[in-house]
């Protein structure tokens, strides 16, 4: 197939672009195994273990140079990383886990800021948990080999079903009882009822924080339109990129302000 210069120049800097821009499929089509045993099958496996910036890294590079996924990437991922270094979540709940990507990049960044801050003597121990919700079974398997691998599993539980049965079903056991950051990457057009859901179990709380991907590629514009005008929130747009590929995107970020 022949492609204008700049999208051929794309796919020669980028290889995995090719099967998406291509036939537009980019999950669902057995990629996600090959990455498994792409992994487990690495060289450097031993080096992986325990090493979830190692782990992540490999995932990047296996997106960039063989199929590509739809995490996140690490040019979002340094951005998150930012906001929970600064907001410091004990309770962070995903939406739309897939791979296990960004429960294993939220779960070691919660972990690295609490720890900073035992050192620091600003707080005592805190118990960390993230809450990570999927709806396809065998990706909820495959995010569960990658985050014992990471050595997060004692903070990563991954559920699978969709976010209105299992949110309640957690509050309803007594497991959840508020969200400090909720994350929002599933279908974009189910972001406004799965945020009302969040809210009408009562665990946002003044202070938590609301990131949304994908606002702009492809697009959330009746979430953004929402949270824009809702009165507990503060809310703005983060310019990311999707990689590989550097795609312009942005995040939608909100705070609670008000009880």
């Amino acid at each position: 197939m022949d492609h204008p210069p700049e999208i051929a120049a794309m796919i020669a800097k980028y290889p995995s672009l090719k099967k998406p821009i291509e036939t537009g499929t980019e999950s669902h089509d057995g990629r996600e195994q090959a990455l498994l045993a792409s992994i487990l099958n690495n060289p450097a496996l031993p080096q992986l273990k325990n090493s979830p910036t190692a782990l992540l890294a490999a995932m990047d590079e296996f997106s960039s140079t063989h199929d590509f996924l739809i995490s996140i990437g690490p040019q979002k991922a340094s951005i998150l990383s930012s906001l929970i270094e600064k907001e410091k979540p004990a309770v962070l709940v995903e939406i739309g886990g897939y791979l296990g990507y960004s429960a294993i990049l939220f779960a070691d960044a919660m972990r690295r800021a609490r720890d900073s801050q035992l050192a620091s003597g600003t707080v005592r121990g805190q118990e960390l948990r993230v809450w990570s919700i999927e709806i396809s079974e065998d990706f909820a398997s495959i995010a569960r080999q990658f985050i014992d691998l990471a050595g997060l599993g004692d903070i990563i539980a991954v559920v699978v079903g969709t976010a209105d049965v299992v949110l309640k079903k957690l509050k309803d056991e007594g497991k959840l009882g508020g969200v400090d950051m909720l994350f929002l990457d599933h279908v974009e057009k189910l972001y406004v009822k799965d945020f009302k859901v969040v809210e009408e179990l009562g665990l946002l709380r003044k202070g938590a924080v609301i990131a949304a991907d994908n606002v702009v590629r492809p697009g959330a514009p009746e979430y953004r339109e929402f949270v824009r005008g809702y009165p507990r929130l503060s809310s703005e747009g983060v310019r990311g990129l999707i990689q590989p590929g550097d795609f312009e995107d942005e995040l939608e970020i909100s705070h609670v302000v008000s009880d």
